[in-house]
């Protein structure tokens, strides 16, 4: 495909997203019904309608509208593209520009960011929001964790360079290795498919290496989803590692991706949970905004509402007090999030801990994209 018919097809595929299609949906339907295009013509497309979506606000001021052919004009003329040339009305690409759709030059004015999230953040981030906020737009780094029950990261660095994937340490963890190449060829990988390597954000896998796992140590992970977490836990210790969510079907792949990577791990239905506790450390990965990894689904931040915000907000607290009786009298409960929103954090464990006594804090580490990593949370209390 020349870019001009890229271009028109990340406009067809906005169209459907702006109509209320999920974007994942929108472009999964393109391409079946577009099976003449590449990989990299797909790849190309995905990036365009990504980053459209992570500066939605900046390329609707810019392009003039709320369209999929305004927010491409917006975008391609904050790229410095040459629109001239990729909305001449030849071929496959979209049509001529007309004189009254003509980019602005006004300067932006507003955040890309909902409404409702920009106090939330200001509180949480001070000076940096404004940092923060520009790293928002950007590309989200691919990380990678390396399984330490079948290799370090010096080896799997080798590894991946023999299968010319180029990564190199992050310095959030001791498992985190950045990709600097090759990145769409992960899947495919041996490294990957053999269990040796994993996606996982690099704060994510700072906030488990952090917890106080042990040999012997019961394990739940309450709201498991994909399971990443509970697998990265079951790399550094020998333990049982149960996982359960309240919407099972987001657990279908654990099983898979637990014999790939060499654990075990123990799927628990909600009528499962009372006979299987206590547990030496429950995990909770609550439903959250999702603000600090909005780089990687920008599309969440404009879907969400802040109705939406403030149901989350009760769902979090009754999680939070259900999990605190499934732990061991000595034990740990982690209260963690992807959100940088202050009542999502930190005011969720203030709360918690005026109504529960008994417990305390034993560590509470927020992470931004500022270092170079997903914005997450992680509180981890104890039993008094």
């Amino acid at each position: 495909m020349r870019p001009a018919a890229r271009v028109q097809a990340a406009i067809e595929i906005l169209d459907e997203i702006l109509e209320g299609a999920p974007a994942e949906r929108a472009l999964t339907a393109w391409a079946r019904r577009s099976r003449f295009a590449g990989s990299k013509d797909r790849a190309a497309i995905r990036d365009h309608v990504y980053d459209v979506l992570r500066r939605r606000n900046s390329c609707e001021q810019v392009g003039g509208g709320l369209t999929g052919r305004s927010l491409m004009m917006g975008l391609l003329t904050l790229q410095d593209q040459d629109l001239d040339a990729l909305f001449a009305g030849d071929g496959y690409g979209p049509d001529k520009l007309q004189p009254a759709e003509l980019p602005s030059d006004k300067p932006i004015v507003g955040y890309d960011l909902p409404e409702w999230a920009i106090p939330e953040l200001r509180q949480t981030l001070g000076e940096d929001f404004e940092l923060v906020e520009a790293k928002l737009k950007e590309r989200a780094p691919v990380i990678l964790r390396c399984n330490l029950r079948k290799t370090d990261r010096p080896a799997a660095i080798e590894t991946l360079r023999q299968q010319s994937i180029e990564a190199e340490p992050h310095p959030a963890s001791d498992t985190a290795l950045t990709v600097l190449n090759g990145a769409r060829q992960i899947a495919q990988s041996g490294a990957y498919q053999s269990g040796l390597v994993e996606l996982q954000d690099a704060s994510s896998q700072a906030a488990i290496e952090a917890l106080p796992l042990r040999n012997g140590t019961r394990v739940l992970d309450y709201c498991a989803g994909g399971g990443g977490k509970l697998l990265a836990m079951a790399a550094r210790v020998d333990g049982t590692f149960c996982a359960h969510d309240a919407i099972p079907r987001r657990m279908q792949d654990l099983p898979v991706r637990a014999k790939r990577a060499g654990h075990k791990a123990r799927i628990l239905g909600s009528d499962d949970l009372n006979s299987a506790k206590p547990f030496d450390l429950v995990f909770c990965d609550v439903p959250c905004s999702g603000s600090g990894s909005w780089r990687r689904d920008p599309e969440g931040k404009w879907r969400m509402t802040r109705q939406d915000f403030e149901e989350l907000l009760k769902l979090q607290a009754e999680i939070l007090d259900q999990a605190s009786h499934l732990v061991t009298p000595d034990g740990t409960l982690v209260y963690a999030t992807c959100s940088m929103c202050h009542s999502e954090n930190e005011e969720q464990v203030a709360a918690f801990l005026r109504t529960h006594p008994e417990w305390s804090i034993k560590a509470q580490t927020q992470w931004t994209p500022l270092q170079n990593c997903d914005g997450f949370f992680a509180a981890v209390l104890q039993k008094l």
